[in-house]
């Protein structure tokens, strides 16, 4: 007869502020997943006025003066290249650190500071750095004459500038230290062996390395998104004249009285849990194809 082991004392304690701690997590969530199905006459507070798609529609009809739409393609369009920096920087830097570097503790240092820094003030700097880029621009314009050109000219914040730079100061740093421990722990007999085999450190790279890092990369460029995704302080005073949909969110909250702007975090939710499905689907891909090479 198998005898249950009796758990300790400390069990239903923890087990009780485990449960806590995922309901603060995960019920302003849920609340506002519920509340965004409310009926035409439904409110931003419970209780719910019938279940129903209306403030969806209305989300789509637009939310005043405000383009929803736009913004949206627009945090899209960042992420996606947040996502292919993190990744393609993160991937060189681990390469380049696997050899000793002068200079290269200070380097990691420097660049993992930006993660204590407080975002505001990160986004201040980048903001007030590209203004002074802009000055310079149109000192020189003027001074060559260009006056044509400095009457065209504009700023140089903007979505894939300064927003770009001030979100990498976010991700990058996570990417770095990704692929730093991946590499710690990365075996180099597997690169040996393929160069006794003739291989080229190219092709040792992209038939070797790459695929065995490919899961953590996936996760990375996961990372990169959606940490881009819903970033506003970084944003906020780095992005010029136009707005992310988190940026959008955050002027919205004061002003619309309805449940649309739920609907709207509905919306802006189910796009981070895709993008989680997805790198979940890849990894699992990439496990069940490294499993049948194999095999």
């Amino acid at each position: 007869m198998k005898v249950r082991d009796s758990r300790p004392a400390s069990f239903w304690p923890l087990a009780v502020v485990f449960a806590l701690f995922v309901l603060f997590m995960y019920g302003p969530m849920f609340v506002i997943f519920i509340l965004s199905f409310q009926g035409p006459e439904g409110g931003l507070t419970f209780p719910m006025r019938g279940v129903s798609l209306h403030w969806f529609t209305k989300l789509a009809e637009g939310l005043g003066v405000v383009d929803i739409g736009a913004a949206l393609w627009r945090s899209l369009g960042l992420g996606v290249a947040v996502m292919l920096c993190t990744v393609v920087l993160s991937v060189l830097a681990g390469l380049a650190f696997r050899k000793r570097l002068a200079g290269g503790n200070t380097l990691f240092f420097i660049v993992v500071a930006s993660l204590i820094m407080p975002s505001i003030i990160v986004s201040l700097g980048i903001g007030l750095e590209f203004r002074l880029i802009d000055n310079g621009i149109k000192a020189a314009l003027e001074w060559l004459g260009m006056e044509s050109a400095l009457e065209g000219y504009g700023t140089s914040l903007g979505l894939f500038t300064s927003a770009l730079g001030a979100h990498l100061t976010w991700t990058l740093p996570f990417g770095l230290l990704i692929m730093f421990a991946v590499f710690n722990r990365f075996n180099p007999a597997y690169e040996e062996a393929a160069r006794d085999l003739g291989a080229t450190p190219w092709q040792g790279f992209a038939h070797v390395v790459l695929p065995l890092i490919a899961p953590s990369v996936v996760g990375i460029g996961m990372f990169g998104f959606t940490l881009s995704w819903d970033e506003i302080a970084r944003t906020s005073q780095a992005i010029g004249d136009v707005n992310t949909l988190p940026l959008e969110l955050q002027g919205l909250t004061s002003t619309v009285t309805t449940p649309s702007i739920y609907a709207l975090g509905t919306v802006t939710t189910v796009v981070s849990f895709a993008v989680m499905g997805v790198t979940l689907l890849l990894v699992w891909a990439l496990g069940r194809r490294r499993k049948g090479r194999s095999g």
